[in-house]
């Protein structure tokens, strides 16, 4: 009974102890920042064959960017490769002196040169949606049936366009 009695006032011992705890709350703070940042892909822009006296043709391209939510950016075009292009006449070459004239706009009626915003040349602003999100710019390309053109000699033409995001 002796051994009863001294478990029951361990017990009771044990409780008024915790009973008694005291706290002393503190606290933290967790911060962080979000940084800007963009990145950006283009898809090809391929012209279909273009015979000399037979029209123009037209073509476009997309370019996938996916920035921070909320993020301003611009796209911008580079004139191009080729020597002697300029934003008012792109030019493509097939080695050498052969070149075929194009241009790039950001509008469908081809009536805004799509470029770095200099002179009469236009960029295409666009906002973040997440960089899960992919915002999409196109790009409208076109080959006019110029005199200079239907002069152009046969063979394969290119060009590239550097895009820039700036953010």
């Amino acid at each position: 009974m002796n051994k009863i009695l001294s478990a029951a006032l361990a017990m009771a011992l044990f409780a008024a102890g915790a009973a008694h705890a005291a706290t002393a709350p503190a606290s933290f703070a967790v911060t962080s920042t979000v940084q800007s940042t963009c990145a950006a892909s283009a898809a090809a822009l391929t012209f279909p064959v273009y015979v000399p006296g037979g029209g123009p043709l037209t073509a476009n391209s997309i370019i996938s960017v996916k920035c921070t939510k909320s993020t301003p950016y611009t796209v911008a075009l580079s004139v191009g490769t080729t020597t002697g292009a300029l934003y008012t006449q792109r030019l493509m070459t097939s080695g050498g002196a052969n070149v075929l004239q194009y241009n790039l706009y950001t509008v469908a009626a081809f009536g805004t040169v799509f470029g770095d915003g200099t002179g009469t040349t236009q960029t295409v602003p666009g906002t973040g949606a997440g960089v899960g999100t992919v915002v999409q710019t196109t790009v409208y390309g076109q080959i006019l049936d110029s005199t200079a053109n239907q002069l152009a000699v046969p063979g394969n033409y290119s060009d590239s366009i550097n895009v820039t995001v700036t953010y």
